[in-house]
């Protein structure tokens, strides 16, 4: 852990980082299920077809994570919020499967440690806030999806992926002049990852993604040389 004596601030990523499942399409799994069934399981597979798709065409992960929220358009705020609460308190009830122990227990020891957790996740704020608050997260740094009158519009604003999360967590370091980054943590299970480990003394790979692996392993060899 870190000096103790002196503040600092853990991020953590959250799908396949503190959880096993990839949280946004888990939910849309859920959710078009829960409302409509059998029509709701061949509605998830078409969208995932189709996300899935893009990606391997080498779509950015910036706007496939645009794109999945863009199914959300005309939906009430209020109405996915309950139903994401209801996602959360089943998923965490199981016995087995959601957790990621290892990154919860860590996340544990650094609060007790003194540090402020903070969340930053492509995910949304439905999903974000109930994980949030049983580990007693500080802040959640995620892609927010517009809303008017209530309502999503199917946009966001900006998506919290690669270099999103880096300029989240950017801005986060900024209004905290007293924590130096280099006492800082963060846990990720991707290269997309990367630049948010970049900017701490402390980046932890969480999971067996060789390219995030080397390209840390290979960060903290040039840090020693040039000490």
């Amino acid at each position: 852990m870190s000096d103790t004596s002196r503040p600092y601030t853990v991020f953590s990523d959250v799908d396949e980082t503190l959880i096993t499942v990839k949280s946004m399409f888990d939910f849309l799994h859920y959710r078009l299920v829960r409302l409509h069934g059998a029509a709701g399981e061949e509605e998830y597979e078409r969208i995932m077809a189709v996300l899935r798709r893009r990606a391997a065409d080498g779509v950015p992960r910036t706007e496939i994570n645009r794109a999945y929220y863009r199914h959300y358009a005309g939906e009430d705020v209020a109405a996915v919020t309950a139903l994401a609460d209801d996602w959360f308190t089943e998923r965490a009830a199981s016995t087995r499967g959601f957790w990621i122990d290892s990154t919860r227990e860590a996340l544990h020891r650094h609060r007790a440690a003194g540090a402020s957790v903070v969340l930053v996740s492509g995910s949304f704020p439905p999903l974000l806030e109930p994980l949030a608050r049983e580990i007693g997260a500080d802040a959640v740094l995620c892609t927010r999806p517009l809303a008017d009158s209530g309502t999503y519009t199917g946009e966001v604003a900006v998506p919290v992926i690669g270099e999103g999360k880096r300029e989240a967590v950017l801005a986060h370091l900024a209004s905290r002049p007293d924590t130096d980054p280099r006492d800082c943590w963060a846990y990720g299970d991707h290269v997309s990852d990367l630049p948010m480990l970049e900017l701490v003394g402390h980046p932890v790979a969480v999971g067996d993604d060789p390219e995030l692996r080397e390209r840390l392993a290979l960060r903290a060899e040039t840090t020693a040389a040039a000490r």
